[in-house]
């Protein structure tokens, strides 16, 4: 039977970019695996259905909801909502698989809770006017979305204490090397605690 694999979860404020330093890892460390979350908002420019997120319909969540489908979900600045398939987690723990979750805060704290040997990674930015600045220069999101995002991130970098590290993505590079390393250096935990 193979070793347990080892669950990292990252996650920090919006903007702070976990998708980029994933995207880092997903192209320089193919070994290990990135789950790929559901979300019920629509692809920003360039995104893949099944690469960067399963895009579904709100009735398609409730299903995935309903049935236990997903590890964890929430519903992100007050609008849609984001979840970890359950399945495909499990079955690359078990075959003893690196896995990486990019999710929110709300989310961590789920998969702390169904998953205790998790190890929570706290993204943080250099600082709050460079958060801001990655925020406005997105250019993606409406004057109201900015405002509502940036009060979703005060509350979420207040929740950094909750983490087993922090690590500050002042570059992309750096950050993703210091997330690979926590991967060969933690030992898998035990399940069964």
């Amino acid at each position: 039977m193979a070793e347990r694999g080892r669950l990292i979860v990252l996650a920090g404020p919006t903007a702070v970019g976990k998708g980029t330093v994933a995207a880092w890892i997903r192209e320089h460390h193919p070994e290990i695996a990135m789950s790929v979350s559901a979300t019920t908002r629509p692809p920003r420019p360039g995104e893949v259905d099944g690469t960067h997120y399963h895009f579904v319909s709100p009735e398609e969540f409730d299903r995935l909801v309903d049935n236990d489908g997903l590890l964890e979900w929430a519903t992100v600045h007050g609008v849609n909502r984001y979840g970890t398939p359950r399945a495909p987690v499990e079955r690359k723990l078990a075959q003893g698989e690196s896995v990486l979750l990019e999710i929110d805060l709300q989310g961590a704290r789920q998969v702390r809770e169904a998953l205790p040997e998790a190890y929570l990674v706290f993204l943080a930015p250099p600082s709050w006017d460079e958060l801001v600045s990655r925020l406005v220069g997105r250019g993606t999101e409406t004057e109201a979305e900015r405002e509502r995002r940036l009060a979703t991130a005060r509350e979420e970098l207040a929740a950094v204490s909750e983490f087993d590290t922090t690590i500050v993505n002042t570059e992309v590079e750096e950050a993703g090397r210091e997330l690979v390393d926590l991967f060969r250096s933690r030992p898998p935990a035990d399940p069964a605690g």
